[in-house]
């Protein structure tokens, strides 16, 4: 049996929706882009979603909207994938990393808070592994400093703070790369609930234009085609069944696997799981994934090293010790949870863990 991370669905009616647009001839960005963007944010309760090319360009525009550059300091997590800090650097502002909470794994408020100065303008949060962080905390810590606070939200489609969606607090920035719970190969959605933002937003991401050949401020192209757009439309029908039954899925792990900690989720929260994560002692973590490689069950490491250890920021400079971050790169296993799972194969993952573990002397 191979059991892999992830698996996409794609049901029939979005096949025809696709045949529709190769047929029509319009392949870039119109009219469904434009009824992406509008169901997107009447699901997300956000007035505007800004459709664009993917989840990286979603998290560098909400900067640029801002207009965040040089001598400017943002403030976000290590623990997440690099282009989280690196649409940073690459606007020549200064990515500070700030810890992560033991048990959540998300962005420590109070860490963050220790962190900022005079030179800080944003906050950018990772709602990791489809679960929110607290949401209550951090837009009074923004607040009470005159920060944007803007939500990597690539993860966590769908998932709730205290009844409220993610993307909804601050710039929701949203990936639709072909693993996450919403995928339309690539693809990505930034989400205000300010029209100004929104406006800007959306000349940014089409070189700047206002109007027709009227470029009034400097863009670039960060479009989403009309390809991309049907399969995030059709994608959008399932999602709310597909997120339930990655917390079904979830909840069986929780249930029935012996010798590990989850990750926990945030009180008061609803985590979408893209990511079912446990935590493992180090030598365990290894030889653990080993196992299930050899009985076909593919697992991940996210992530295996905090960013600021990462060969790019340790040529300039970075020297942080975060200590939360750094044994949770050393601990962390995420096992296949995905709405194509069939019952067996779950039954299979559980199994196959719970084996490896008591064979290793986990227990």
């Amino acid at each position: 049996m191979k059991i892999p991370m992830a698996r996409p669905l794609f049901d029939e009616e979005t096949r025809q929706a696709l045949l529709e647009v190769l047929n029509s001839g319009r392949l870039a960005q119109g009219l469904r882009v434009l009824e992406f963007e509008e169901r997107f944010a009447e699901w997300a309760e956000v007035p505007f979603a800004i459709a664009v090319s993917n989840g990286t360009a979603a998290l560098l525009l909400a900067l640029m909207a801002l207009e965040i550059g040089p001598e400017d300091e943002v403030i976000t997590t290590p623990f997440t994938f690099a282009a989280t800090a690196n649409v940073i650097l690459f606007l020549g502002a200064r990515p500070v990393f700030a810890d992560i909470q033991p048990s959540t794994l998300n962005l420590d408020p109070g860490e963050v808070e220790r962190r900022i100065t005079s030179r800080t303008r944003a906050i950018i949060l990772v709602h990791l592994y489809g679960n929110p962080c607290e949401m209550e905390a951090f837009t009074e810590l923004a607040e009470r400093h005159g920060l944007a606070l803007i939500e990597d939200a690539a993860h966590a489609p769908g998932a709730l703070y205290r009844g409220q969606p993610v993307g909804s607090f601050g710039i929701g920035c949203f990936s639709f790369y072909a693993t996450k719970n919403i995928t339309t190969g690539e693809g990505g959605m930034i989400t205000t609930q300010d029209p100004r933002l929104a406006r800007r937003l959306r000349m940014l991401r089409d070189h700047g234009q206002s109007a027709k050949y009227v470029h009034e401020i400097l863009g670039l192209n960060f479009r989403m085609t009309e390809l991309q757009a049907a399969l995030g439309i059709g994608q959008l029908q399932h999602i709310e069944a597909w997120n339930a039954r990655r917390r079904a899925i979830a909840a069986f792990y929780t249930q029935h696997l012996r010798g590990v900690n989850p990750v926990e989720t945030t009180p008061n929260s609803t985590s979408v799981y893209h990511l079912y994560t446990v935590r493992l002692a180090p030598g365990l973590r290894d030889a653990v994934r080993e196992r299930l490689r050899e009985v076909g069950v593919e697992t991940g490491i996210h992530y295996p090293t905090p960013v600021y250890r990462q060969p790019l920021y340790q040529r300039l400079g970075y020297n942080e010790s975060l200590p939360v971050a750094e044994a949770a790169a050393r601990e962390v296993l995420s096992l296949p949870i995905h709405p194509a799972l069939q019952d067996g194969e779950i039954r299979y993952v559980v199994e196959a863990m719970n084996a490896a573990i008591e064979d290793l002397g986990g227990k």
